[in-house]
């Protein structure tokens, strides 16, 4: 086969192979396979050192002619992959201008009912001069229920209701609290010390108001009950508390919180080993349509729990029951919210549906305050 044959065949191959290149990488294996120190086109040329002057004078030009030749259809193949690879990543990341802008993720997120009720019971509550205290969920048998006058045998101990926990090394009963009253006794016990990690109590001397949210445990599960649920506590102690300020308390919180002028409480006797005398309260509300109006109506709802502290209670807290006296209450948050804002089943509060949430949760940047709307 003559140098020229070679020259044609050697063209045609590599014509067809650059023109076959689907992507960049496979045109650069086209390439090398060519024009590398080892090619098939670098070959030939290495072989004008062999030939005889007069050969070498014709045959230089040709074979670097191939040379140029498919280094110039290698370059063109280059540029055309480019174009259509920037052709279809344009078609790919094409942004249509005329859509609207996605919501940023301020506007997008969600705060949780149970957060904004939260937010909004201490806004309430601190514009009344009361501290919030917290306590810790895993507490003694001591604290939640001695200290509070619960009598042993009492069925609140059973272990149908409470979820008891295994002894620890040093032998103290403990359990999930089941209400959360122990942090009452935590903030009226005289101490100087600082607040442990588990919990922040403030360390005062009566007088004392305090409000206690958090979270409380009781075996029990259904439509309106779950195994954990959210109760808020408040405590006033001091040497001239009564229940004409518990009423007060009492009814000023409720309008605030379901942001009507009036509203309308009912008293009834009721049993708590913490309080004496103990009080279920009742608020006036609207049944007639699909929804509870609290402040107007003609029936009842029984709203939360109240009473005077229970003088052992005092007692137990390290205070003379002679001096000091207190009021206290508490009611489910969980509840409260499914009556502001109208959710059927409290167990949804727990699913996670991203859907309830959206259709439920608040704006994270409107924070509630008494001036401007608690949940506006």
């Amino acid at each position: 086969m003559t140098l020229d044959q070679q020259i044609d065949l050697l063209r045609a191959e590599l014509t067809d192979a650059t023109a076959a290149a689907a992507d960049v990488g496979a045109l650069d294996a086209v390439r090398v396979a060519a024009l590398g120190k080892k090619g098939s086109v670098s070959a030939l040329l290495a072989s004008l050192g062999s030939m005889a002057p007069e050969e070498r004078k014709s045959a230089g030009p040709a074979i670097n002619g191939l040379k140029s030749e498919i280094a110039g259809l290698i370059e063109a193949r280059g540029a055309a992959l480019e174009a259509e690879a920037l052709e279809a990543r344009l078609a790919e990341e094409t942004v249509d201008i005329t859509l609207p802008l996605q919501p940023a993720p301020t506007a997008r997120g969600r705060i949780h009912p149970i957060s904004q009720t939260l937010d909004e019971i201490t806004a309430i509550f601190s514009d009344m001069g009361f501290s919030i205290a917290e306590g810790p969920d895993i507490e003694t048998d001591y604290y939640n229920f001695t200290a509070l006058n619960f009598p042993e045998g009492h069925p609140a101990r059973e272990m149908h209701d409470t979820f008891f926990m295994k002894h620890g090394p040093d032998g103290v009963k403990k359990l999930l609290r089941t209400h959360t009253s122990p942090v009452q006794v935590r903030v009226m016990q005289k101490t100087n010390e600082k607040p442990s990690a588990s919990y922040i109590t403030p360390s005062m001397d009566p007088p004392i108001r305090v409000v206690i949210p958090g979270r409380t445990y009781r075996n029990d599960s259904d439509q309106t009950h779950t195994p954990m649920f959210h109760q808020v506590e408040g405590l006033v102690l001091d040497k001239s508390s009564h229940i004409g300020q518990l009423r007060w308390v009492l009814e000023e919180f409720l309008k605030a919180y379901f942001e009507v002028p009036n509203v309308t409480l009912r008293f009834r006797p009721s049993f708590f080993p913490f309080t004496e005398p103990s009080m279920e309260v009742d608020v006036r509300c609207d049944r007639s349509g699909n929804e509870v109006k609290i402040g107007e109506g003609n029936d009842w709802l029984e709203i939360l729990g109240c009473g005077m502290v229970h003088p052992n209670v005092i007692r137990n807290a390290g205070l003379d029951p002679d001096v000091y006296q207190g009021f206290a209450w508490g009611m489910g948050i969980d509840r409260i919210a499914m009556l502001k804002y109208g959710m059927p089943d409290l167990r949804q509060f727990f699913d996670a549906d991203q859907r309830w949430l959206d259709h439920y949760g608040f704006r994270p940047l409107d924070l509630p305050t008494l001036f401007g709307g608690l949940s506006s």
